[in-house]
């Protein structure tokens, strides 16, 4: 009996019980653990798992005082790396509760069940035998705890509620599931049971009915730990976390786990501590890391903090508290100063990255998470402000409030084009609202003036790509605005002719990497860019662009190379021809692009320019039929390139890439695989049609420098009303876009205010 009213010191209530009894699940290997409540756990505390079970000859002594099986000798006491080894936990649950354990080995041919009181064996019913029975059941353990606390009145009347004490085991199941993402946790609740007390006596759990239809937690083996406390907490939390790895020489600790940023903040601090995998409280680490996270919350507040220490088992002591709630450790003020100094570190690393150093939301991480990104469901009534998002197309960009004065005060001759050796004016090609025809005569020089590159007819406008909801999305860039640049006045027009029909795609190969498209696609990225409204230019290759609330940069180059791989793919087959003003040779052009490498970097074996100019000719005009067909890029049987395909109406590819890109066919492409072949060739051809800012002049700088600004203008309002408007409507955001840094979440308006509340 002394026992028995001492018991409640280990178990105070449901709770602690639960604790113990995860622990010895945990320890014997488990990778499932359900558990079921009934009345808060007073009436019904059951856990059931698949760990390697227990030896039907322990079932006699299981809960006897000081029975454990986690020491296999005395030295093990000095370095104990198990939850349990005191041997307490079920003998003093079975003092003040009825238990029975079921369990089951791997090698067993059946489950054996006993009941116990007192930590002693004892009969299921009056006159039967104590010894443990056979039965049916799965691999592992199940614990049966009933009427906790029936011979301690006085401990059962201190509990409070029913509801607190299941709020307990919760945060209880919680803090196991986050810590031990590798198991997968289930609690549920139980209200009705059999009324059979014959049943009752020898299947004491069996329910009937169960009131709860779903589980109040459910985590999955699979789940990482980010994942528990975003199940747990909220993506809210979760996405405010910073991940923290920290590894200690000195004092021979390591440190895992997720903290608040500086951005967020609660009204009470979440403080999940495990050392050595023990969930336990420091009330020293728990001050001390506060004090940290004043220096960046605002008063009142305070952060959330889950960490996982592991310390030289030699150096921990477990065994200072009933409850093991506390543990004691050598050098503790010490490895609490490291633990502060390392936290500091990492707020402040995460304080530049809000000026936009270091911090990328997108790529992961995390990480903004992305993939939780979705339109906000309309609500009836005004929105708050800090709320309220750009909608309406015709507002400003950020350009219209930056203007360029040239010497004679006048805006259009800033972006007056430049003028050839005739006094014609050159620009590059662009499809006007109401002009799409094959005979438009607009020739278009390549950035850096004098080039021996080939200019421009116009692009075959009638043929549009065809590909999935390529049509509709089409018409965003069907009828872009006038540029600046488009004031030049343009020759007569003659009826277009007819559109053709589509051909439909049967290749095997081009479906399957059509299809990889959507596979490999970031839905949260892509919602973006469907969805953006573009702000305004950072520089030649960065922009920004808003989606609801937030701001992000974009690295546009990168972002058009995807682009139009992709829409290489969607419109195989399909493209229209953009037809050069003059046949040009493509050993010439590739010979001019041999010009630019080091060529004394060229090892003794390796071929000659002009062979490998000849070798690249050679193959385009063997394969020039399947060119044409496919891709529209028209060689003829001498070696002349006469056309290119239309990617995009509106848009042509900046020129000085060509020479580049027709020895690339030569090196890059593999031309032995019909798949590979047709992957290859996309991707050059995404690589040649990506955007690429105007050189800048070298000679003559008054001419160079009006010349530039005109390029620069038109490349600027290409992007912005020509490559930007497809991108809503044609692009599938890859996941590699996420982790490369081309998309960076710079800004969001409720942590605006949340800066300006501070201040």
């Amino acid at each position: 009996m002394e026992w028995s009213s001492n018991s409640f010191q280990i178990i105070h209530r449901p709770a602690n019980a639960l604790k113990e009894m995860i622990e010895n699940c945990l320890d014997a290997g488990a990778s499932s653990i359900q558990i079921t409540i009934k009345d808060g756990g007073l009436k019904l505390l059951q856990i059931q798992d698949n760990g390697h079970g227990i030896h039907k000859d322990d079932l006699a002594v299981v809960c006897e005082r000081f029975a454990t099986s986690k020491l296999a000798q005395f030295d093990d006491l000095s370095r104990i790396a198990t939850y349990g080894f005191r041997g307490e936990a079920l003998a003093s649950i079975s003092h003040v509760a009825h238990v029975t354990i079921t369990t089951k080995q791997g090698d067993s041919p059946c489950a054996w069940r006993a009941c116990y009181s007192d930590g002693k064996l004892k009969a299921p019913k009056p006159g039967a035998s104590v010894d443990p029975k056979p039965c049916a059941g799965n691999r592992g353990t199940q614990i049966v705890v009933e009427d906790l606390f029936y011979n301690i009145t006085t401990r059962r009347k201190a509990l409070k509620s029913v509801s607190e004490e299941y709020n307990r085991i919760l945060d209880v199941v919680h803090r196991y599931a986050i810590h031990n993402s590798k198991t997968s946790f289930t609690c549920k609740k139980v209200f009705y049971l059999s009324n059979d007390s014959t049943a009752k006596a020898f299947y004491p759990l069996i329910p009937i009915e169960q009131g709860a239809s779903t589980a109040d937690v459910h985590t999955s083996s699979t789940a990482k730990t980010l994942d528990n406390i975003r199940y747990v907490y909220g993506a809210t939390i979760a996405k405010e976390l910073l991940e923290w790895h920290e590894v200690d020489a000195r004092y021979h600790f390591k440190l895992d786990g997720y903290v608040s940023n500086a951005n967020f903040n609660l009204k009470k601090m979440t403080f999940l501590l495990f050392i050595n995998h023990r969930s336990v409280d420091s009330a020293n680490l728990k001050r001390s890391i506060e004090a940290v996270y004043t220096e960046y919350l605002p008063k009142g507040t305070h952060p959330f903090v889950y960490l996982s220490l592991e310390i030289e088992p030699a150096n921990v002591d477990v065994n200072v508290h009933p409850t093991k709630r506390e543990v004691h450790f050598l050098n503790e003020n010490q490895i609490v100063d490291c633990i502060c100094a390392f936290l500091r570190q990492r707020l402040a690393d995460a304080n530049e990255s809000r000026k936009f150093y270091t911090q990328t939301f997108l790529p992961g991480a995390a990480i903004v998470d992305i993939d939780a990104v979705s339109a906000t469901p309309a609500r009836s009534g005004k929105a708050p402000e800090h709320r309220l998002v750009r909608t309406d197309s015709r507002a400003r960009t950020l350009d219209a409030y930056i203007t360029s004065i040239s010497s004679a005060g006048s805006r259009e001759s800033v972006i007056s084009l430049p003028k050839d050796t005739e006094g014609s004016p050159r620009k590059r090609m662009r499809t006007d609202a109401g002009i799409d025809d094959e005979t438009q005569s607009v020739s278009v020089q390549a950035h850096g003036g004098s080039s021996p590159l080939p200019s421009i007819e116009s692009p075959d406008a009638a043929v549009s790509l065809v590909g999935r909801n390529t049509e509709d999305a089409m018409q965003v860039s069907n009828t872009p605005p006038i540029s600046p640049a488009a004031r030049v006045r343009r020759p007569a027009v003659p009826k277009p002719p007819p559109r053709r029909q589509p051909v439909e795609v049967r290749l095997t190969s081009v479906l399957e990497l059509q299809e990889e498209l959507q596979q490999t696609k970031h839905r949260g990225l892509t919602e973006i860019f469907a969805g953006h409204t573009f702000v305004g230019f950072v520089d030649d290759v960065l922009a920004l662009i808003q989606y609801q609330t937030k701001l992000y940069m974009i690295d546009f180059e990168d972002i058009t190379r995807e682009l139009f791989y992709q829409l290489a793919l969607l419109g195989f087959s399909n493209f229209g021809t953009i037809t050069l003003a003059e046949p040009v040779s493509v050993r010439e052009l590739v010979l001019l692009a041999l010009e630019a490498q080091d060529m004394e970097a060229w090892g003794d074996d390796m071929m000659s320019p002009e062979d490998i100019a000849e070798q690249c000719a050679r193959l385009l005009v063997d394969r020039r039929e399947m060119l044409q067909e496919y891709f529209s890029l028209t060689v003829t049987a001498t070696g002349q390139l006469t056309g290119l395909p239309v990617m995009l109406r509106g848009y042509v590819p900046p020129m000085d890439k060509l020479p580049l890109f027709l020895l690339r066919l030569g090196s890059e492409v593999v031309w032995d695989s019909e798949k590979e072949c047709f992957e290859t060739f996309c991707k050059e051809l995404g690589m040649f049609y990506a955007v690429e800012p105007p050189s800048p002049p070298v000679e003559d700088a008054r001419a160079g420098t009006m010349a530039h600004k005109s390029a620069t203008a038109e490349y600027r309002w290409t992007v912005e009303h020509v490559v930007f408007p497809a991108l809503k409507g044609l692009f599938a955001a890859p996941r590699s876009a996420a982790e490369n840094r081309s998309v960076v979440q710079v800004a969001n308006l409720p942590d605006l205010y949340k800066v300006f509340e501070r201040c």
